[in-house]
């Protein structure tokens, strides 16, 4: 008998952990839902079934950190999931509620976003370890769908319709598309500590935020994100701008 027995190699723990793939799963169903709605006309709930998807898709990500539960699998499917949630359904309800009229066009335009979200969902993936936390490069895809969602709420609710509606729904589908793949820097805010004291009037304007978005949600929340998509091209600009006016004042000093 040997007297020293090459010890046996640990066994892989095999399976998933349940609770935040729960909540991707949810997220998917959201998008799936929508998608399901859309196709029966029925577009108020399809985009606020969007937003439930952006809700959940917050959560299953925090979720993992806080119970320790992180994984290559749970990365993975949730990549996935954002695509069906925030690509494929976002683009299919517009395509429904205004595109499919305007022919080639509309699939086209609805085409460019769901690739370009697929784009911005790969690029994001491999920059993971690499980027900087303070900043999306490009508009995130949950914020994206945000822009459209919330038009076609707005549309919906108010039956907005005429071919203006349609061409402005496709312009407005490519523009957030390729908002995705550009190089826009996007604050993440995840630099914001919840967890931290806040001063009471911070409290009071979180509470009249709130009261304010319930006034009249789809339109209080297309401004918000349509300002948040926005907001790179004006920020990466004006950094532009001032990058040039520092060159210039260096090249002055120089000279003199």
């Amino acid at each position: 008998m040997d007297p020293h027995p090459t010890p046996s190699p640990k066994k892989r723990r095999r399976g998933i952990y349940l609770l935040p793939n729960l909540f991707t799963t949810s997220a998917l169903f959201a998008g799936f839902y929508g998608v399901l709605s859309a196709m029966q006309s029925h577009f108020e709930p399809a985009a606020i079934a969007i937003f439930a998807a952006m809700l959940l898709d917050g959560l299953d990500g925090r979720v993992a950190r806080l119970t320790q539960t992180q994984s290559d699998f749970g990365a993975e499917y949730d990549s996935l999931s954002d695509m069906v949630a925030f690509g494929i359904a976002p683009a299919l309800v517009v395509y429904e509620w205004a595109l499919k009229d305007l022919g080639k066009v509309g699939w086209l335009a609805a085409f460019i976003y769901t690739a370009t979200t697929a784009l911005r969902l790969a690029r994001f993936n491999t920059q993971l370890g690499v980027a900087d936390k303070r900043y999306f490069q490009g508009l995130p895809s949950p914020s994206a769908a945000a822009i459209l969602a919330s038009g076609v709420w707005i549309g919906a609710s108010q039956t907005l319709q005429g071919e203006w509606i349609q061409w402005l729904a496709a312009l407005l589908t490519v523009f957030t598309g390729l908002l995705m793949v550009s190089n826009f820097r996007y604050y993440s805010f995840k630099e914001l500590e919840l967890r931290g004291r806040v001063s009471f009037v911070v409290a009071v304007v979180m509470t009249l935020s709130f009261a304010f978005l319930f006034l009249h949600p789809p339109v209080i929340l297309f401004l918000l994100f349509l300002l948040y998509g926005i907001s790179g091209p004006t920020l990466t600009l004006m950094r532009r701008r001032q990058w040039r006016l520092q060159r210039r004042a260096i090249k002055d000093s120089d000279r003199r």
